[in-house]
């Protein structure tokens, strides 16, 4: 389209700041993302969908385990059947050895930074310089193919490529073994997140076991073999497949894993058993094993062994706890008619809080996660008690919370470990289902979890604090100093803060991006999309950002820009307002325009500024024959309140704003205005507002939705209160 008013274009842009990049390109926060997303394809389209040829790869496992519970050596023989369904042909397979990550002379271990201070606790001195006892890493006994043959295989810290005899072609399968053991660690001594923990007033292990076998690498399309070094954060791109693992233990204990007990009839007691039945038709907690019978084991171990065997379809991944201390409940959700066992295993150390707490937790949790993303549809989740520790797997996770040994605890005991809880058995949305590389993009997982988790504790626990992952919580961080601060789009491994950057600033994006640019329903919808069109499959963060935008028709680069690419923080402050109404000729009229200007001294005055509004001059018409009533539009206008506001973008971020605009009469009204009112100016904004009623004062960002840095500069005249970075402090200190 042919633009007429050349020159008023051409006077827009002489007032915006050009950007440019180090190529000297011009980079606008409002330009497309264009190509700093992969460009659609087959397997990926731009709408975000896997494409007509998407393709994914499936591992199989059959695994036998045993935990030692005098040496707390775990051993274990695995069969792996892997399906190659890309069009590639493959030479070779990656496997993960993630406890290789404990290894003396790990990558971790030589690349970590430290210091030493005038004091060190004696917990952290072995680690720092790597004296400790404990041997850690995988001991691989043998790599062989389905008939038993060696397999030629090379170890690099934490992988392990093992070479096939022939090229694996589209289609194909290959079986192969792997045998391995390790020494499980303390994971008093030892951070990392399966583990056991000791209890020396009884003699008795919980275990945690997780990453604990050598577990198929991702092989996708957008990067082929994920072959990132394991350093202990980062964590997992795994590939879907079903499971059957046998898991030897005493007796005694009592074990909950990923997927479906097999042999109840062999490893529970006939009570045990009828309690399980009465639970998945209970709306609340029973008791399968009680503190009473749980306290009892403990004082006795059982000398022999149980396995248990578990079998689990289209998981990525498969943890397990056992402790012959556990007390064990459980019951039944309905979820859209399908029935769905919330448990919970925990020592009497996580009594009478974890009783009381832990399994309705988990329940509602998949209630909501399901109303907002898809029916959660596995057959069970676990949320297992765990000392300092908060873990995700499929069906099972490994959560902190322990009152004090008289039974007491704090409300903020009590908010950490509903909150953990509620996160952990979110996980299995993402990623255990929506499948994103956590070893690549983190918030993908921890950022959209984090925001779901904000939605249910909002509405199942509203008295708790949920300050964080809110615009509200995220401020102190956004107006941090930008060195120790890193977009979010970076690898874990370079993350700083990386709860904020995570976890809280991610979360915090996104119900800005809901209540204050899409709105509920519109981003609601667009997020269900995503999380059905993504579940049980691979997505990256394009596929994220495309979906967003294509199911709301809401044009979002801005957003993902400002918010995942940069550091950028909101400050938007109200650096001038003038008042006007329209010249008015009548005799009398009073004219008071030396008491007009509300701006400088950011001080309302009385009284206003007049402007004339002149007849249309006929070459405003051009070709057009017809002609507008200039004395019907005067006075239309005549006595209405024009006001001028003059806006800066201190912080950088574009944003949308929200005006609550307060009249001399004591009412108020709130008005938005969109984020692309920066479009043509990224850093000084200046509009008009007609209102029917004199205004005494106006805030911006009232309802805290923006995350704005910065209250002091918000209202106009300026008021005296402290800023949001003060609140915080003095909250903090109290």
């Amino acid at each position: 389209m042919r633009i007429f008013n050349t020159f008023l274009v051409i006077a827009l842009l002489a007032i915006t700041t050009v950007k440019t990049n180090a190529q000297g390109e011009y980079k606008a926060k409002f330009e497309q993302l264009g190509t700093d997303l992969a460009t659609p394809n087959k397997y990926r389209t731009g709408a975000g969908s896997p494409g007509v040829e998407y393709w994914q790869q499936q591992a199989n496992y059959e695994i036998k385990v045993e935990v030692d519970d005098q040496t707390q050596v775990l051993s274990g023989a695995e069969k792996i059947t892997y399906f190659n369904n890309s069009p590639d042909k493959l030479k070779y397979l990656w496997v993960q050895l993630d406890q290789n990550v404990r290894a003396k002379g790990s990558l971790v271990a030589r690349s970590d930074q430290n210091v030493i201070s005038d004091s060190i606790a004696a917990k952290w001195l072995p680690a720092m310089v790597e004296t400790q006892e404990y041997e850690g890493g995988y001991k691989i006994k043998s790599v062989t193919d389905g008939g038993g043959k060696p397999l030629p295989h090379t170890i690099e810290g934490t992988m392990m490529r093992v070479d096939l005899p022939q090229v694996l072609s589209k289609g194909e399968n290959f079986v192969f073994n792997i045998e391995w053991s390790y020494q499980v660690y303390d994971r008093m001594e030892i951070d990392g997140r399966g583990g056991y923990e000791y209890f020396p007033k009884d003699d008795n292990y919980a275990y945690t076991i997780a990453q604990w076998f050598p577990r198929m690498a991702a092989y996708t399309d957008f990067e082929g073999w994920q072959n990132k070094q394991f350093m202990g954060r980062g964590e997992f791109a795994l590939t879907f497949g079903n499971y059957k693992v046998d898991i030897t233990v005493p007796s005694d204990h009592i074990v909950g894993a990923t997927g479906v007990l097999q042999n109840e009839n062999e490893v529970l007691t006939e009570k045990q058993r009828q309690r399980l039945e009465k639970a998945k038709s209970s709306s609340s907690p029973v008791m399968i094993v009680t503190q009473r019978e749980a306290v009892k084991k403990e004082k006795a171990k059982a000398a022999d062994k149980s396995t248990w065997s578990f079998h689990a379809e289209n998981v990525r991944d498969f943890a397990f706890t056992s402790s012959r201390k556990y007390i064990w409940d459980a019951m039944g959700v309905d979820i859209n008619g399908k029935m769905v066992m919330a448990m919970s295993y925990y020592t009497k150390e996580g009594n009478p809080l974890w009783e009381k707490e832990s399994t309705k937790a988990v329940a509602r949790t998949l209630e909501t996660y399901s109303r907002y993303t898809f029916d959660y549809p596995y057959p069970v989740a676990i949320s297992v008690h765990a000392a300092n520790q908060g873990m995700e797997y499929p069906m099972i996770c490994f959560n902190y919370g322990r009152p004090n040994p008289d039974g007491s605890y704090s409300q903020s005991t009590l908010e950490g470990m509903v909150g953990v809880i509620v996160h952990e058995v979110g996980h299995n949305f993402f990623p255990m289902i929506v499948n994103s590389d956590e070893r690549q993009w983190t918030w993908m997982d921890e950022g959209l979890n984090s925001f779901m988790e904000h939605v249910t504790l909002k509405e199942w626990y509203p008295d708790f604090d949920l300050t964080w992952g809110t615009p509200e919580g995220i401020v102190p961080y956004m107006m941090g100093d930008k060195q120790y601060i890193r977009p979010i789009m970076t690898n874990s491994e370079q993350v700083l803060q990386f709860g904020y950057n995570a976890y809280g600033k991610p979360s915090a994006a996104l119900l800005v991006l809901r209540d204050a640019v899409m709105g509920k329903e519109l981003f609601d919808y667009a997020f269900k999309e995503y999380a059905r069109k993504w579940a049980f499959k691979h997505p990256t963060p394009a596929d994220f950002f495309r979906t967003m935008e294509d199911a709301s028709a809401v044009d979002l680069d801005w957003f993902w820009k400002g918010w995942f690419y940069t550091t950028d923080h909101v400050d938007v402050s109200v650096d001038e307002v003038k008042w006007y109404r329209i010249k008015n000729s009548e005799p009398g009229f009073e004219n008071r325009v030396n008491e007009t200007t509300i701006s400088g001294n950011n001080t309302i005055t009385e009284g206003f500024e007049e402007f004339t509004v002149i007849d249309t001059d006929a070459r405003f018409y051009r070709e057009f024959m017809n002609r507008v009533d200039d004395d019907q539009i005067r006075a239309n206008h005549t006595n209405k309140n024009f006001y001028q506001v003059k806006l800066t973008n201190s912080g950088g971020l574009v944003t949308p704003i929200f005006i609550e605009w307060t009249y001399t009469d004591g009412t108020k009204e709130v008005e938005k205005i969109p984020a692309e009112i920066w479009r043509l100016n990224e850093n000084e904004v200046t509009k008009v507002f007609l209102k029917e009623k004199e205004v005494a004062s106006m805030k911006l960002d009232p309802m805290g939705l923006t995350a704005d840095v910065d209250e002091e500069n918000n209202s106009f005249p300026r008021q005296n209160n402290a800023s949001r970075f003060e609140q915080f402090k003095k909250k903090s200190q109290n």
